[in-house]
C-alpha cells in the first residue's frame, strides 16, 4: 500500500499481518490495533502526547525487575487486571467471587496447624482476629484436604517483604480444612495502605486524579485438586476505601463482617467466611 491515509491506516496495519501466525493472535492484533487506532483517532491524540506516552512506559520499564512489575500495577489503576479476572473467571455455578491477586504472594509459605497464628511479631495497637469458616463444593458440601494460602499486610500497612523490620513470612501461612471443610488462623486486623506510588504508576494516579490506597483486605489462595483454584480475598467491612478502592477489587460477596470477642478470648474479633469452589471442567467431564 502506497498511499496510508487516516481512513485506511487500520486496514493496512492489520493486512499486514503474517499469515503463518495463530488465529487467536490474529484476533488479539487485530482487535489492539483497531481501538488503538480508534483511540487515538477520537481523542485526537498530538504527537507531542504520543512522546509523553512513550516516555511513561520508558519509565514504567526502568523501575520494574523480578521484584516490582510496573506494568501490572498500571493496569491494576486503570482496572484492566480486575476486568480480566472477572472475565477469565465468571462465577457460572454459585462458586465464590475471584478477584487480582496482587503483587505481594510469596510461595512455599509456613504449613501450620488449623487455629494457628501467622503473627510472628507484635505491633502497638493491633488488634487480632481468628478467621475461620469452612470450604464448600458447589453442591454445598465441605470440601476436606483443600490447600489455604493467606497473607496480609501489618499495622504499618506493609507486607513482610517490604519490610526489613518484619521476620521472614511474617503474616503468612499455609493451612490445610479438616474433615468438615473447616479452616481457622489468627491473624491481624487488615489496615488500609497504599500501593506502590513512587513511580510511573504514581504519575498516573496523579495524571486521574486518584488516590493510592486500598481497604483493609486479607488475601486467600484456595486449592484443591480437581476443583478450579480460586484467589480471593476477603474485605472488613467496617474499611475506609471500601467504595474506592484504588485497584476496584472490592465485590460486595467478598466483605466480612468482623464480630467483637468477649473478655478473655484468645483474639479481639472473630470473622466467619465460607468460600466455594467449583469443579474443574475436566473433572466435570470425567464423571
Amino acid at each position: 500500500m502506497r498511499n496510508v491515509t487516516i481512513d485506511n491506516i487500520s486496514d493496512v496495519v492489520i493486512a499486514a499481518l503474517g499469515n503463518d501466525i495463530t488465529p487467536r493472535h490474529r484476533e488479539i492484533l487485530t482487535g489492539l490495533i483497531g481501538h488503538a487506532h480508534d483511540f487515538c483517532k477520537e481523542t485526537k491524540v498530538t504527537h507531542s502526547e504520543w512522546l509523553q506516552a512513550c516516555e511513561f512506559l520508558r519509565r514504567a520499564g526502568d523501575i520494574s525487575d523480578e521484584n516490582r512489575n510496573e506494568f501490572i500495577l498500571i493496569s491494576d489503576i486503570l482496572g484492566i487486571e480486575v476486568l480480566v479476572d472477572m472475565i477469565d473467571h465468571p462465577v457460572t455455578e454459585g462458586e465464590s467471587c475471584s478477584t487480582v491477586l496482587g503483587p505481594f504472594y510469596r510461595e512455599n509459605p509456613p504449613v501450620l496447624p488449623n487455629g494457628a497464628s501467622i503473627i510472628q511479631k507484635d505491633f502497638p495497637d493491633q488488634e487480632t482476629v481468628l478467621v475461620q469458616g469452612r470450604i464448600l463444593g458447589t453442591d454445598g458440601q465441605p470440601l476436606a484436604g483443600v490447600t489455604i494460602d493467606v497473607w496480609e499486610d501489618a499495622p504499618n500497612g506493609l507486607y513482610e517483604q517490604q519490610d526489613p523490620d518484619q521476620p521472614d513470612y511474617n503474616l503468612r501461612g499455609r493451612f490445610q480444612t479438616d474433615e468438615n471443610g473447616h479452616y481457622a488462623f489468627i491473624g491481624i486486623r487488615p489496615v488500609p495502605y497504599p500501593i506502590p506510588y513512587d513511580g510511573a504508576a504514581g504519575e498516573l494516579l496523579n495524571y486521574m486524579g486518584h488516590h493510592p490506597w486500598r481497604p483493609g483486605h486479607i488475601h486467600f489462595m484456595i486449592t484443591k485438586d480437581g476443583y478450579r483454584p480460586l484467589i480471593s480475598q476477603i474485605f472488613d467491612s467496617e474499611t475506609k476505601f471500601l467504595d474506592n478502592d484504588s485497584v476496584f477489587a472490592v465485590k460486595e460477596d467478598l466483605i466480612g463482617k468482623l464480630k467483637k470477642t468477649s473478655s478473655g478470648s484468645k483474639t479481639d474479633y472473630v470473622m466467619d467466611f465460607d468460600f466455594v469452589l467449583k469443579r474443574e471442567a475436566v473433572a466435570i467431564a470425567a464423571e
